[in-house]
């Protein structure tokens, strides 16, 4: 087998390829927390990119999404005392209502002035938790997420074993990563990147654009809420800054790094994201500096992210065909 043949393979069966390598990567990190949260937040980035890369809408507002999905995960197990696999879809339901709601109001403005609405927001969904102490925590944050042994079917998993808990996580992303390959590989998918390319063309073309900007917009919210409810379940408990536009911004550094408009870019910028952070914080208490720097130094050599100047290197060598990433 060629480079070639290999490369395009591989692009042709990005989802099967995406998910062997995360099947593995847990064996390719220090420790096994570290590859927990990279996974968690390769999805949120994930469900970011949907609206950010392929669609051209930059919000800063996602970490409401993320933090919602959190929230209402732990709510549903710490106050009603629902089962860790239902609490997770109703995270992911409410994320959908809040993406309803906050899509509705900001796909009506354009540019940056659509950024500083899901900002604006994004920090108004903030507050109201921040100030629902009873059932949110407050500024402590929700705790007594308890899921240290799940039951499937009969089978009692630990839930406290790191490379278990992984592994149970790597199963939401696989379904995730499916179904958002699905999307943009559809009719529908070509449409929001039209959208993206060029807006008032897609409306010649006679296609309801406010219609899919807002059906894009609460697709990303709920997968950024599935990353949120299995973050929950992660730490067995909700930090109020989950919902901080700081996350949003992270996010938004995230996919820069990866590569917009990737398919597998979000996971790449997450994990040289939070590795750096980890090699950071060892070093100096002054870590955000040096994560800034390193950064700044990436996007000025990899424009296009990390990811999506490999993709564009290898298009250009001829060894990657048509425009999948």
């Amino acid at each position: 087998m060629t480079l070639h043949s290999l490369v395009n393979g591989i692009a042709r069966h990005r989802v099967a390829s995406a998910l062997l390598f995360l099947l593995i990567f847990p064996l390719l990190m220090p420790y096994e927390a570290l590859a927990i949260n990279i996974l968690i937040f390769g999805l949120f980035a994930v469900g970011f990119n949907l609206v950010f890369g392929y669609t051209g809408m930059l919000s800063f507002g996602h970490a409401s999404f993320f933090g919602v999905g959190s929230y209402l995960t732990g709510i549903a197990m710490v106050h009603f005392g629902v089962h860790w696999i239902p609490a997770i879809f109703v995270g992911v339901a409410s994320s959908l209502l809040a993406g309803l709601f906050v899509g509705y109001v900001a796909i009506r403005t354009r540019g940056i002035y659509f950024s500083m609405v899901t900002l604006a927001l994004g920090q108004v969904i903030y507050y109201l938790f921040y100030k629902a102490e009873h059932w949110t925590g407050g500024e402590n944050g929700l705790r007594g997420i308890k899921a240290e042994v799940i039951d499937i079917f009969g089978w009692r998993i630990d839930f406290l074993n790191p490379l278990t808990k992984y592994y149970i996580i790597w199963l939401f992303v696989a379904f995730t990563l499916w179904l958002v390959s699905r999307i943009l590989a559809s009719p529908f998918g070509s449409v929001i990147e039209s959208i993206r390319e060029n807006e008032k063309r897609t409306v010649a073309c006679g296609y309801d654009v406010p219609r899919a900007k807002l059906l894009i917009f609460v697709i990303s919210a709920g997968v950024c809420g599935l990353a949120g409810g299995l973050r929950a379940l992660h730490l067995s408990v909700v930090p109020v800054d989950s919902l901080h536009y700081l996350q949003s911004g992270q996010v938004v550094m995230m996919s820069l790094l990866g590569g917009m408009g990737s398919f597998f870019g979000p996971f790449v910028g997450a994990g040289v994201f939070l590795y750096l952070e980890d090699i950071a914080t060892n070093v100096t208490r002054y870590w955000m500096g040096v994560v800034g720097v390193l950064f700044i130094a990436l996007i000025l050599f990899f424009p296009r992210g990390i990811w999506g100047s490999l993709m564009h290197q290898l298009k250009q060598r001829g060894m990657l065909q048509g425009e999948r990433e």
